[in-house]
């Protein structure tokens, strides 16, 4: 069972130009190697980063740990694996890896740090790099 979080609060900065700003201060940083320690991120937290990113919707799964998730369509299977080969590029570099669906005009995306067993700023790096293919 899946449960899925939407912030329900009006914020500044939620207008398209805003939330661009706030998705290049994304892009310019570089995911950080977790090893685990570190607290995941708070609902307060997890909403104030929500914000930066478009689209990214914020779930639960199984082990009631968040993730993000995020579904693109497209006109063919050959454009799926076409993006979900960009996303493996960019995960390499970023060393940070999802959990990818995909199949014939979609593609799923779920973004958490495993090793903290849920988000962290790291997540939301690499949806924001996402949304740039």
């Amino acid at each position: 069972m899946v449960e899925r979080l939407v912030a329900n609060e009006k914020v500044e900065g939620s207008t398209p130009f805003a939330r661009s700003n706030f998705m290049s201060d994304l892009l310019n940083k570089k995911c950080v190697p977790c090893e685990g320690g570190v607290i995941p991120f708070d609902i307060s937290e997890i909403h104030k980063y929500q914000k930066k990113v478009d689209g990214w919707g914020i779930i639960k799964n199984e082990k009631n740990n968040y993730l993000l998730e995020k579904k693109f369509k497209f006109k063919n299977f050959l454009d799926s694996q076409n993006f979900v080969n960009a996303v493996g590029k960019i995960s390499e570099e970023e060393g940070h890896h999802p959990d990818i669906n995909f199949g014939w005009g979609y593609a799923v995306i779920s973004i958490t740090t495993h090793a903290i067993e849920g988000l962290s700023e790291n997540d939301f790096i690499l949806a924001a790099k996402i949304d740039q293919i």
